[in-house]
Protein backbone atom coordinates (compact mmCIF):
# COMPACT_ATOMS: atom_id res chain seq x y z
CA UNK A 1 0.00 0.00 0.00
CA UNK A 2 3.23 2.56 0.98
CA UNK A 3 4.24 1.85 -2.49
CA UNK A 4 1.17 2.45 -4.41
CA UNK A 5 0.64 5.97 -2.27
CA UNK A 6 4.22 6.73 -3.85
CA UNK A 7 3.43 6.32 -7.51
CA UNK A 8 0.27 8.26 -6.49
CA UNK A 9 2.35 11.28 -5.19
CA UNK A 10 4.66 10.91 -7.98
CA UNK A 11 1.84 11.38 -10.48
CA UNK A 12 0.87 14.34 -9.06
CA UNK A 13 4.07 15.63 -9.06
CA UNK A 14 4.71 14.93 -13.14
CA UNK A 15 4.80 17.76 -14.87
CA UNK A 16 1.78 17.56 -17.85
CA UNK A 17 2.85 17.47 -21.32
CA UNK A 18 1.80 19.82 -23.73
CA UNK A 19 -0.53 18.64 -26.93
CA UNK A 20 1.41 16.54 -29.74
CA UNK A 21 2.15 17.93 -32.77
CA UNK A 22 2.10 16.27 -35.61
CA UNK A 23 4.43 17.09 -38.63
CA UNK A 24 4.20 15.95 -41.80
CA UNK A 25 6.93 15.47 -44.30
CA UNK A 26 6.29 17.57 -47.68
CA UNK A 27 5.31 14.64 -49.64
CA UNK A 28 2.39 13.48 -47.80
CA UNK A 29 1.17 17.52 -46.49
CA UNK A 30 -1.80 16.30 -47.27
CA UNK A 31 -2.45 12.69 -45.91
CA UNK A 32 -3.15 12.11 -42.65
CA UNK A 33 -0.45 10.22 -41.58
CA UNK A 34 -2.56 7.29 -40.94
CA UNK A 35 -3.63 8.54 -37.74
CA UNK A 36 -7.19 9.00 -37.31
CA UNK A 37 -8.75 12.84 -36.94
CA UNK A 38 -4.97 13.95 -37.33
CA UNK A 39 -4.42 17.04 -39.02
CA UNK A 40 -1.55 18.99 -40.48
CA UNK A 41 -0.48 21.55 -37.61
CA UNK A 42 -0.08 25.33 -38.22
CA UNK A 43 3.35 26.67 -38.28
CA UNK A 44 4.94 27.06 -34.69
CA UNK A 45 6.57 30.62 -33.72
CA UNK A 46 9.60 30.86 -33.78
CA UNK A 47 11.82 28.88 -31.09
CA UNK A 48 9.21 27.51 -30.12
CA UNK A 49 9.65 23.51 -28.71
CA UNK A 50 7.66 21.07 -30.32
CA UNK A 51 7.27 17.43 -30.14
CA UNK A 52 7.44 16.06 -33.43
CA UNK A 53 6.13 13.13 -34.80
CA UNK A 54 6.87 11.03 -37.35
CA UNK A 55 4.30 9.28 -39.34
CA UNK A 56 5.50 6.39 -41.00
CA UNK A 57 3.77 5.09 -43.92
CA UNK A 58 2.01 2.02 -44.04
CA UNK A 59 4.30 0.61 -46.44
CA UNK A 60 7.66 1.90 -44.34
CA UNK A 61 9.12 -1.75 -44.06
CA UNK A 62 11.36 0.11 -41.36
CA UNK A 63 8.65 0.96 -39.25
CA UNK A 64 7.94 -1.38 -36.24
CA UNK A 65 4.67 -2.99 -36.10
CA UNK A 66 2.33 -1.54 -33.32
CA UNK A 67 2.91 -3.28 -29.81
CA UNK A 68 -0.29 -3.76 -28.30
CA UNK A 69 -0.21 -3.13 -24.26
CA UNK A 70 -0.32 -6.12 -21.81
CA UNK A 71 -3.76 -6.27 -19.90
CA UNK A 72 -1.50 -6.48 -16.59
CA UNK A 73 -0.27 -2.78 -17.38
CA UNK A 74 -3.49 -1.39 -17.97
CA UNK A 75 -5.20 -2.95 -14.59
CA UNK A 76 -2.39 -1.60 -12.76
CA UNK A 77 -2.88 1.58 -14.80
CA UNK A 78 -6.19 1.92 -13.58
CA UNK A 79 -5.78 0.62 -9.71
CA UNK A 80 -3.20 3.56 -9.70
CA UNK A 81 -5.49 5.98 -10.85
CA UNK A 82 -8.24 4.44 -8.50
CA UNK A 83 -6.64 5.10 -5.52
CA UNK A 84 -5.50 8.52 -6.96
CA UNK A 85 -8.89 9.34 -7.19
CA UNK A 86 -9.40 7.46 -3.29
CA UNK A 87 -7.07 9.52 -1.72
CA UNK A 88 -8.11 12.72 -3.23
CA UNK A 89 -11.40 12.03 -1.59
CA UNK A 90 -10.59 10.46 1.53
CA UNK A 91 -8.53 14.56 2.35
CA UNK A 92 -11.99 16.28 1.16
CA UNK A 93 -13.40 14.29 4.21
CA UNK A 94 -10.70 14.72 6.64
CA UNK A 95 -10.89 18.60 6.20
CA UNK A 96 -6.98 18.41 4.74
CA UNK A 97 -7.96 20.70 1.75
CA UNK A 98 -9.02 24.33 2.48
CA UNK A 99 -12.18 25.24 0.94
CA UNK A 100 -11.58 26.48 -2.13
CA UNK A 101 -14.04 29.61 -1.86
CA UNK A 102 -12.28 30.99 1.64
CA UNK A 103 -9.31 33.04 1.29
CA UNK A 104 -6.31 32.29 3.55
CA UNK A 105 -6.36 34.27 6.92
CA UNK A 106 -4.38 36.81 8.16
CA UNK A 107 -2.15 36.33 11.24
CA UNK A 108 -4.08 37.43 13.91
CA UNK A 109 -7.33 38.46 12.17
CA UNK A 110 -9.74 36.05 14.50
CA UNK A 111 -8.34 37.89 17.30
CA UNK A 112 -11.21 39.13 20.08
CA UNK A 113 -10.04 43.02 19.83
CA UNK A 114 -9.97 44.27 23.36
CA UNK A 115 -12.89 47.46 23.31
CA UNK A 116 -13.45 50.52 26.65
CA UNK A 117 -17.27 49.72 26.03
CA UNK A 118 -19.52 49.75 29.01
CA UNK A 119 -21.97 47.15 28.89
CA UNK A 120 -25.09 46.87 31.45
CA UNK A 121 -25.11 44.36 34.00
CA UNK A 122 -28.63 42.48 33.21
CA UNK A 123 -31.64 42.71 35.60
CA UNK A 124 -33.68 40.22 35.70
CA UNK A 125 -37.42 41.38 35.24
CA UNK A 126 -39.88 42.21 37.95
CA UNK A 127 -42.41 39.54 37.06
CA UNK A 128 -39.28 36.71 36.94
CA UNK A 129 -38.29 38.05 40.90
CA UNK A 130 -41.77 37.99 41.58
CA UNK A 131 -42.31 34.65 40.67
CA UNK A 132 -39.63 33.63 43.18
CA UNK A 133 -41.96 35.18 46.17
CA UNK A 134 -44.15 32.70 47.03
CA UNK A 135 -45.68 35.48 49.18
CA UNK A 136 -48.57 36.57 47.31
CA UNK A 137 -49.14 40.46 47.04
CA UNK A 138 -52.10 41.98 48.44
CA UNK A 139 -53.72 45.05 47.10
CA UNK A 140 -55.71 47.63 48.25
CA UNK A 141 -59.40 47.56 47.13
CA UNK A 142 -61.14 50.47 49.06
CA UNK A 143 -61.65 53.65 47.66
CA UNK A 144 -63.11 56.88 49.43
CA UNK A 145 -65.78 59.16 47.18
CA UNK A 146 -64.36 62.64 47.96
CA UNK A 147 -66.07 66.07 46.45
CA UNK A 148 -68.03 66.40 43.09
CA UNK A 149 -67.68 62.39 42.56
CA UNK A 150 -64.14 61.80 42.99
CA UNK A 151 -62.39 58.86 44.16
CA UNK A 152 -58.93 58.07 45.81
CA UNK A 153 -57.37 55.60 48.04
CA UNK A 154 -57.53 56.29 51.60
CA UNK A 155 -54.57 56.66 53.85
CA UNK A 156 -54.02 54.38 57.03
CA UNK A 157 -55.28 57.17 59.70
CA UNK A 158 -57.85 59.86 58.31
CA UNK A 159 -59.51 62.84 60.03
CA UNK A 160 -62.92 63.97 59.35
CA UNK A 161 -65.68 66.34 60.68
CA UNK A 162 -68.68 64.86 62.68
CA UNK A 163 -71.32 65.09 60.40
CA UNK A 164 -69.96 64.62 57.71
CA UNK A 165 -71.23 61.85 54.99
CA UNK A 166 -68.80 59.03 54.79
CA UNK A 167 -68.43 56.52 51.43
CA UNK A 168 -66.69 53.87 50.89
CA UNK A 169 -66.49 51.48 47.96
CA UNK A 170 -64.72 48.10 47.62
CA UNK A 171 -63.83 46.17 44.23
CA UNK A 172 -65.24 43.01 43.65
CA UNK A 173 -68.83 40.94 43.10
CA UNK A 174 -68.82 39.82 46.98
CA UNK A 175 -67.53 42.04 49.25
CA UNK A 176 -67.44 41.67 53.25
CA UNK A 177 -66.98 44.85 55.73
CA UNK A 178 -65.99 45.11 59.16
CA UNK A 179 -66.69 48.43 61.08
CA UNK A 180 -66.94 49.81 64.99
CA UNK A 181 -68.72 47.78 67.06
CA UNK A 182 -70.99 50.67 68.21
CA UNK A 183 -72.94 50.84 64.45
CA UNK A 184 -73.69 47.18 64.60
CA UNK A 185 -74.51 46.74 68.18
CA UNK A 186 -77.14 49.40 67.85
CA UNK A 187 -78.07 48.45 64.57
CA UNK A 188 -78.12 52.08 63.66
CA UNK A 189 -80.15 53.59 60.14
CA UNK A 190 -77.36 55.88 59.68
CA UNK A 191 -75.39 53.15 57.93
CA UNK A 192 -76.14 51.23 54.69
CA UNK A 193 -73.85 48.49 53.18
CA UNK A 194 -75.21 47.36 49.42
CA UNK A 195 -73.26 44.54 46.99
CA UNK A 196 -73.46 46.02 43.57
CA UNK A 197 -72.24 44.37 40.78
CA UNK A 198 -68.79 45.17 40.69
CA UNK A 199 -68.22 46.63 43.67
CA UNK A 200 -69.40 47.01 47.67
CA UNK A 201 -70.63 50.10 48.91
CA UNK A 202 -70.49 51.56 52.55
CA UNK A 203 -72.30 54.53 53.38
CA UNK A 204 -72.61 56.55 56.76
CA UNK A 205 -74.53 59.85 57.16
CA UNK A 206 -74.53 62.21 60.30
CA UNK A 207 -71.32 60.96 61.90
CA UNK A 208 -70.01 61.01 64.97
CA UNK A 209 -67.53 61.49 67.72
CA UNK A 210 -68.98 57.56 68.45
CA UNK A 211 -68.40 56.69 65.07
CA UNK A 212 -64.46 56.62 65.64
CA UNK A 213 -62.85 53.43 64.54
CA UNK A 214 -61.48 51.05 61.71
CA UNK A 215 -63.32 50.49 58.63
CA UNK A 216 -62.45 47.78 56.91
CA UNK A 217 -63.15 45.57 53.97
CA UNK A 218 -62.34 42.39 51.75
CA UNK A 219 -63.26 40.31 48.61
CA UNK A 220 -64.35 36.64 49.35
CA UNK A 221 -64.04 33.17 47.58
CA UNK A 222 -66.93 31.51 47.26
CA UNK A 223 -67.60 27.61 46.24
CA UNK A 224 -71.31 27.19 46.25
CA UNK A 225 -72.63 28.80 49.54
CA UNK A 226 -69.21 28.62 51.48
CA UNK A 227 -67.12 31.59 51.90
CA UNK A 228 -63.58 32.43 52.24
CA UNK A 229 -62.09 35.73 53.34
CA UNK A 230 -59.81 36.62 50.09
CA UNK A 231 -56.30 37.66 51.81
CA UNK A 232 -54.73 39.02 48.51
CA UNK A 233 -57.67 41.58 48.49
CA UNK A 234 -58.50 44.02 51.39
CA UNK A 235 -58.74 47.61 52.36
CA UNK A 236 -58.84 49.24 55.57
CA UNK A 237 -58.64 52.88 57.07
CA UNK A 238 -58.48 54.36 60.59
CA UNK A 239 -61.16 57.24 60.85
CA UNK A 240 -60.84 59.67 63.48
CA UNK A 241 -64.55 61.63 63.54
CA UNK A 242 -63.63 64.77 65.19
CA UNK A 243 -66.56 66.46 67.56
CA UNK A 244 -66.94 69.61 69.26
CA UNK A 245 -66.27 69.03 73.48
CA UNK A 246 -65.33 65.26 72.36
CA UNK A 247 -62.10 64.20 72.88
CA UNK A 248 -62.43 61.13 73.80
CA UNK A 249 -64.94 58.11 71.81
CA UNK A 250 -67.92 58.57 73.80
CA UNK A 251 -68.84 55.13 75.62
CA UNK A 252 -72.22 53.96 76.13
CA UNK A 253 -72.23 53.56 79.96
CA UNK A 254 -70.85 55.61 82.49
CA UNK A 255 -68.49 52.86 84.11
CA UNK A 256 -66.74 49.95 82.86
CA UNK A 257 -65.34 46.93 83.57
CA UNK A 258 -62.34 45.11 82.61
CA UNK A 259 -61.13 41.63 83.33
CA UNK A 260 -57.59 40.85 83.82
CA UNK A 261 -56.39 37.49 82.70
CA UNK A 262 -52.26 36.37 83.52
CA UNK A 263 -53.00 34.61 79.99
CA UNK A 264 -53.78 37.76 77.86
CA UNK A 265 -53.48 41.10 77.44
CA UNK A 266 -56.11 43.76 78.52
CA UNK A 267 -57.40 46.81 77.24
CA UNK A 268 -58.62 50.20 78.75
CA UNK A 269 -60.57 51.26 75.81
CA UNK A 270 -59.71 55.23 75.88
CA UNK A 271 -59.66 56.13 72.62
CA UNK A 272 -59.40 60.06 71.47
CA UNK A 273 -61.32 61.79 68.56
CA UNK A 274 -58.40 63.94 67.82
CA UNK A 275 -54.85 62.46 66.40
CA UNK A 276 -52.68 64.85 68.10
CA UNK A 277 -54.25 64.22 72.06
CA UNK A 278 -52.42 63.89 74.78
CA UNK A 279 -53.73 60.60 76.93
CA UNK A 280 -52.35 59.54 80.45
CA UNK A 281 -54.06 56.60 82.68
CA UNK A 282 -54.12 57.78 86.17
CA UNK A 283 -55.96 55.38 89.31
CA UNK A 284 -58.56 56.96 91.24
CA UNK A 285 -57.56 55.75 94.82
CA UNK A 286 -54.36 56.00 95.90
CA UNK A 287 -54.74 59.34 93.31
CA UNK A 288 -51.94 59.05 90.91
CA UNK A 289 -50.65 58.55 87.21
CA UNK A 290 -50.01 55.24 86.31
CA UNK A 291 -46.45 55.59 83.58
CA UNK A 292 -47.28 53.90 80.61
CA UNK A 293 -43.44 52.52 80.54
CA UNK A 294 -43.62 50.36 77.11
CA UNK A 295 -42.70 47.18 78.69
CA UNK A 296 -45.74 46.98 81.48
CA UNK A 297 -48.35 48.79 80.14
CA UNK A 298 -48.62 50.61 76.59
CA UNK A 299 -50.77 53.36 75.30
CA UNK A 300 -52.06 52.22 71.46
CA UNK A 301 -53.82 55.21 69.47
CA UNK A 302 -56.21 52.70 68.01
CA UNK A 303 -56.92 50.53 71.16
CA UNK A 304 -56.10 52.34 74.16
CA UNK A 305 -53.84 51.39 77.48
CA UNK A 306 -53.02 48.19 76.77
CA UNK A 307 -51.49 45.98 79.96
CA UNK A 308 -49.28 43.36 78.54
CA UNK A 309 -48.76 40.99 81.29
CA UNK A 310 -51.62 42.15 83.79
CA UNK A 311 -51.50 40.85 87.59
CA UNK A 312 -53.77 41.39 90.55
CA UNK A 313 -51.81 43.96 91.83
CA UNK A 314 -53.76 46.33 88.56
CA UNK A 315 -56.96 46.01 90.22
CA UNK A 316 -58.62 49.10 91.21
CA UNK A 317 -60.30 51.78 89.19
CA UNK A 318 -58.53 54.16 86.95
CA UNK A 319 -59.45 56.77 84.34
CA UNK A 320 -58.13 58.68 81.68
CA UNK A 321 -57.22 61.88 80.63
CA UNK A 322 -56.76 63.92 77.30
CA UNK A 323 -55.47 67.46 76.32
CA UNK A 324 -55.52 68.85 73.04
CA UNK A 325 -56.12 72.38 71.85
CA UNK A 326 -55.77 74.05 74.75
CA UNK A 327 -58.19 71.91 76.26
CA UNK A 328 -58.74 68.78 78.40
CA UNK A 329 -60.95 66.04 79.82
CA UNK A 330 -62.05 63.19 81.80
CA UNK A 331 -62.89 59.70 80.42
CA UNK A 332 -65.30 57.31 82.12
CA UNK A 333 -64.31 55.03 84.80
CA UNK A 334 -63.06 51.46 84.74
CA UNK A 335 -62.68 48.88 87.46
CA UNK A 336 -60.59 46.60 86.87
CA UNK A 337 -60.75 42.64 88.33
CA UNK A 338 -58.76 40.18 88.08
CA UNK A 339 -60.22 37.02 86.18
CA UNK A 340 -57.94 33.76 87.19
CA UNK A 341 -60.42 31.15 85.55
CA UNK A 342 -59.03 28.07 83.56
CA UNK A 343 -58.07 28.12 80.08
CA UNK A 344 -60.20 25.99 77.76
CA UNK A 345 -62.48 24.71 75.59
CA UNK A 346 -66.05 25.80 76.45
CA UNK A 347 -67.41 24.12 79.65
CA UNK A 348 -71.06 23.10 77.91
CA UNK A 349 -74.45 21.70 78.74
CA UNK A 350 -77.55 21.17 77.22
CA UNK A 351 -81.25 20.31 78.27
CA UNK A 352 -84.26 19.92 76.48
CA UNK A 353 -87.81 21.32 78.55
CA UNK A 354 -89.11 17.95 77.80
CA UNK A 355 -87.90 14.85 76.05
CA UNK A 356 -91.45 13.13 75.23
CA UNK A 357 -93.70 16.19 73.40
CA UNK A 358 -97.02 15.56 71.71
CA UNK A 359 -97.71 16.90 68.61
CA UNK A 360 -99.02 20.38 68.56
CA UNK A 361 -96.93 21.22 72.05
CA UNK A 362 -93.89 23.87 71.93
CA UNK A 363 -90.60 22.84 73.04
CA UNK A 364 -87.37 24.30 73.74
CA UNK A 365 -83.69 23.19 74.45
CA UNK A 366 -81.15 25.24 76.38
CA UNK A 367 -77.60 25.18 75.21
CA UNK A 368 -75.58 26.77 78.90
CA UNK A 369 -71.56 27.43 79.09
CA UNK A 370 -69.48 28.89 81.81
CA UNK A 371 -66.34 30.69 81.15
CA UNK A 372 -64.37 33.50 81.73
CA UNK A 373 -65.69 37.10 82.08
CA UNK A 374 -64.25 38.49 78.40
CA UNK A 375 -63.96 35.46 76.38
CA UNK A 376 -67.18 35.29 74.13
CA UNK A 377 -68.84 32.13 72.93
CA UNK A 378 -70.32 30.83 69.30
CA UNK A 379 -73.47 28.89 69.26
CA UNK A 380 -74.21 26.20 66.51
CA UNK A 381 -76.85 23.86 66.14
CA UNK A 382 -78.13 20.45 64.36
CA UNK A 383 -81.52 19.93 64.36
CA UNK A 384 -83.76 17.05 62.87
CA UNK A 385 -86.18 19.53 60.75
CA UNK A 386 -82.92 21.46 59.41
CA UNK A 387 -83.26 19.66 56.34
CA UNK A 388 -86.75 20.15 55.36
CA UNK A 389 -85.69 23.90 56.53
CA UNK A 390 -88.44 23.72 59.67
CA UNK A 391 -89.08 27.54 61.18
CA UNK A 392 -87.32 27.56 64.63
CA UNK A 393 -86.63 30.62 66.67
CA UNK A 394 -82.68 30.84 68.44
CA UNK A 395 -81.81 33.12 70.58
CA UNK A 396 -78.39 33.83 72.19
CA UNK A 397 -77.73 36.18 75.34
CA UNK A 398 -75.19 36.40 78.27
CA UNK A 399 -74.57 37.82 81.91
CA UNK A 400 -72.16 38.26 84.77
CA UNK A 401 -71.86 36.64 87.90
CA UNK A 402 -70.01 38.00 90.27
CA UNK A 403 -68.28 35.38 92.98
CA UNK A 404 -66.45 37.39 95.15
CA UNK A 405 -62.64 38.27 96.01
CA UNK A 406 -62.80 39.93 92.24
CA UNK A 407 -63.74 37.15 90.33
CA UNK A 408 -66.18 37.00 87.72
CA UNK A 409 -67.76 34.00 85.89
CA UNK A 410 -69.88 34.37 82.21
CA UNK A 411 -72.73 32.75 81.85
CA UNK A 412 -73.38 32.32 77.80
CA UNK A 413 -76.80 30.12 76.90
CA UNK A 414 -78.12 30.00 73.13
CA UNK A 415 -81.95 28.60 73.46
CA UNK A 416 -83.96 27.31 70.26
CA UNK A 417 -87.69 27.10 70.10
CA UNK A 418 -90.11 25.43 68.40
CA UNK A 419 -93.94 25.91 68.25
CA UNK A 420 -96.34 23.32 66.97
CA UNK A 421 -94.15 19.87 67.66
CA UNK A 422 -94.54 17.45 64.61
CA UNK A 423 -93.10 14.03 63.61
CA UNK A 424 -90.07 15.59 61.63
CA UNK A 425 -88.83 17.38 65.00
CA UNK A 426 -87.90 14.22 66.76
CA UNK A 427 -84.65 12.91 66.75
CA UNK A 428 -81.08 14.80 68.24
CA UNK A 429 -80.52 18.11 69.30
CA UNK A 430 -76.97 19.19 69.15
CA UNK A 431 -75.24 22.31 70.50
CA UNK A 432 -71.98 22.99 69.49
CA UNK A 433 -70.17 26.09 71.39
CA UNK A 434 -67.04 27.38 70.70
CA UNK A 435 -64.63 30.18 71.85
CA UNK A 436 -60.90 31.12 71.28
CA UNK A 437 -59.41 28.19 73.00
CA UNK A 438 -61.71 25.36 71.05
CA UNK A 439 -65.13 23.87 71.01
CA UNK A 440 -67.31 21.49 72.71
CA UNK A 441 -70.38 19.46 71.29
CA UNK A 442 -73.41 18.41 73.37
CA UNK A 443 -76.52 16.64 72.15
CA UNK A 444 -79.99 15.53 73.35
CA UNK A 445 -82.95 13.89 72.33
CA UNK A 446 -86.66 14.91 71.87
CA UNK A 447 -89.10 12.29 71.04
CA UNK A 448 -92.96 12.39 69.90
CA UNK A 449 -94.81 10.58 72.53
Amino acid sequence: MRGHITQIENLKKTPKLSPKICVLPPETESSSCGVPGARPSPAASPGAPALVLRCPRASDPRSPAPRPRPLAEKMKIWLLLGLLLMHEALEDVTGQHPAKSKRPKEPGENRIRPTNKKMKPKIPKIKDRDSADPTPKTQSIMTQMMDKGRFQKPAATLSLMAGQTLELRCKGNKIGWSYPAYLDTFKDTRLSVKQHERYGQLTLVNSTAADTGEFSCWGQLCTGYVCRRDEAKTGSTYIFFTEKGELFVPSPSHFDVVYLNPDRQAVVPCRVTVLSAKVTLHREFPAKEIPANGTDIVYDLKRGFVYLQPHSGHQGVVYCKAEAGGKSQISVKYQLLYAQVPSGPPSTTILASANKVKGGDDVSVLCTVLGEPDVEVEFKWTYPGQKDERPVTIQDSWRLIHRGLGHTTRISQSVLSIEDFETIDAGYYICTAQNLQGQTTVATTVESS
